[in-house]
C-alpha cells in the first residue's frame, strides 16, 4: 500500500474497524462450535457406572499358555495315485507337541520370506 491510502486508512478508522469485524467473526465461530460440541456430548450415552464395569473371573486373572503345537501330517500320495485336491483335504488339527524346545531358524536365514536376511547359504 501506498503512503497516501495508508493515511486514509488511518484517519478514517476502516481498518480498525476490519480488524474488530474479524476479531468479532472468530469470536462468534469458537463460540459456535463450543455450543455445537456441548449438543454432540449431551446425545451421547452417559458413561457406564463402576457396577456396568468388565470385573475378574472369581479364579482370578487368565493366564496365557506358552506350548509347542504340531500340526497333523498330510495324507501320503500313493505311486501312481492323483493328487488330492484343497477340498478334498479335511481341516488341520494341531495338538501338543512331546518336545518342549522351541523351534528356532536356522542360522543366516531371516525366519521369512522376503525378511531381508542372507538366507541358508
Amino acid at each position: 500500500m501506498s503512503t497516501e491510502s495508508m493515511q486514509l486508512a488511518a484517519s478514517s478508522g476502516l481498518l480498525s474497524l476490519v480488524l474488530f469485524l474479524v476479531a468479532v467473526v472468530v469470536l462468534a465461530l469458537l463460540a459456535g462450535s463450543f455450543w455445537l460440541g456441548s449438543r454432540v456430548k449431551f446425545r451421547e450415552p452417559p458413561r457406564p457406572r463402576p457396577e456396568e464395569q468388565p470385573h475378574l473371573p472369581p479364579d482370578g486373572a487368565v493366564h496365557e499358555i506358552r506350548e509347542n503345537r504340531e500340526s497333523e501330517e498330510i495324507p501320503q500320495i500313493p505311486k501312481g495315485g492323483r493328487a488330492l485336491t484343497p477340498y478334498e483335504l479335511r481341516n488341520q488339527q494341531t495338538r501338543p507337541s512331546a518336545s518342549k524346545d522351541r523351534p528356532r531358524w536356522s542360522k543366516g536365514s531371516s525366519g521369512s520370506f522376503g525378511g531381508g536376511g542372507l538366507g541358508a547359504h
